[in-house]
């Protein structure tokens, strides 16, 4: 039984919407941060390993003993259960006993910029 001059007071429906809007609104905020996190780590992830395939295409490039180097050349490479597409640029120095040789990484072989890019370069062994 309810005593008429007891002070019961409870929320209003206005007081509840408000509470209602702010956590609507903080949990939209929560959950862009988590996206916006996920989506950094990803893009992380990808550059590193795209990394890791610019460098070793560049150990194989000082590796190769033709002169001068093959130019602009294209190929896949598996690494991490995805397909990288690399290529290789060489380019003429102003010394002519040295190339420039620029390796960029893509996961999609017609992505505008690459994921990854180094650049070397090697010299003719003089005899």
């Amino acid at each position: 039984m309810i005593c008429p001059n007891s002070h019961h007071r409870g929320f209003t429906l206005i007081e509840v919407m408000i509470a209602m809007a702010i956590f609507a609104i903080a949990g939209t905020a929560i959950i862009k941060v988590a996206s916006s996190s996920l989506l950094g780590t990803s893009r992380m992830e990808e550059n590193t390993v795209a990394q890791w395939v610019a460098a070793n295409q560049l150990v194989e490039a000082s590796l190769d003993q033709t002169w001068p180097p093959k130019k602009n050349q294209r190929g896949e490479v598996e690494l991490l259960e995805r397909e990288w597409h690399w290529r290789r640029i060489v380019e003429e120095t102003q010394d002519e006993s040295m190339r420039a040789i620029t390796i960029e990484v893509r996961l999609d072989p017609d992505a505008e910029y690459p994921s990854a890019q180094l650049m070397t370069y090697v010299s003719q062994v003089k005899k």
